[in-house]
């Protein structure tokens, strides 16, 4: 059975064994994402912070830490959702069991829109962003990152769940669904190019700040090993971008 967007999530077993993996300290997440994350945004203080995707919100409570004014994470599985509303607990917080495709964005609303590693699951990135370029204040932002379109290029190069010792880098100009076995599971993810990533970002109206390709750093990995594998092949795609504010002739 393969699964769309987050509805693997509401797998117990795959849940379990997922949230294991992403504690790990030389996870992806932990080791490389966040880091790029946290420089990119930058300062929190006094903002309204939309997450999409935003998983149990364990990425919530930081914000809110940091002096954020609000935090709302948009997530579409359920049992994500019940984790989230446990993790932010008499946090001024608010979580939404919707897809970042139902979600209804509302006018202006935020001044940080971020989403982690969840981009890569929807279909229409066109529709998404100018939806949220229509719910960013002016000169608002938003930061996300996702797998980086030369992990999910290749329809051979994972055919197992497997911790790989090398890759195959292959069809990178064939866009579409890529069927990946992960924790016993086919989960369907979307391969786009990176320049078809910035284009659609121009096209919502963003204007791009920076992008990061995940370079590895050895102070934020607790093995020397995975540090080193790590550098091989960049797993991580972030991008930094602003709405900017009009001009008035």
């Amino acid at each position: 059975m393969e699964f769309k967007g987050s509805s693997v999530y509401d797998q117990t077993d795959f849940f379990k064994n997922y949230m294991t993996r992403r504690n790990r300290n030389d996870s992806p997440n932990n080791a490389i994402e966040g880091p790029i994350i946290y420089e990119l945004i930058g300062s929190f203080q006094g903002s309204s912070v939309l997450d999409l995707g935003c998983g149990d919100a364990s990425f919530g409570k930081e914000p809110l830490h940091l002096g954020a004014k609000s935090y709302t994470g948009v997530e579409g599985s359920k049992q994500m959702v019940e984790a989230a509303h446990l993790n932010l607990l008499e946090q001024n917080g608010t979580i939404h069991l919707e897809t970042m495709e139902s979600y209804d964005y509302p006018l202006e609303a935020f001044d940080i829109v971020t989403s982690r590693f969840a981009i890569h699951y929807v279909s229409d990135i066109y529709n998404l962003f100018e939806n949220i370029h229509k719910t960013l204040k002016e000169n608002g932002k938003l930061t996300f990152s996702i797998q980086h379109p030369l992990t999910t290029s290749s329809f051979a190069s994972k055919k197992t769940g497997d911790k790989r010792g090398n890759w195959i880098v292959d069809d990178y100009f064939h866009e579409g669904e890529r069927k990946e076995p992960w924790i016993d599971q086919i989960v369907v993810k979307y391969h786009r190019t990176i320049e078809h990533y910035f284009t659609a970002l121009k096209q919502a109206g963003f204007t791009v700040l920076e992008l990061r390709e995940g370079t590895p750093k050895r102070e934020h990995f607790s093995s020397e090993d995975e540090f080193v594998r790590r550098q091989r092949i960049p797993i991580v795609l972030a991008f930094s971008c602003v709405k900017l504010t009009k001009s008035y002739f």
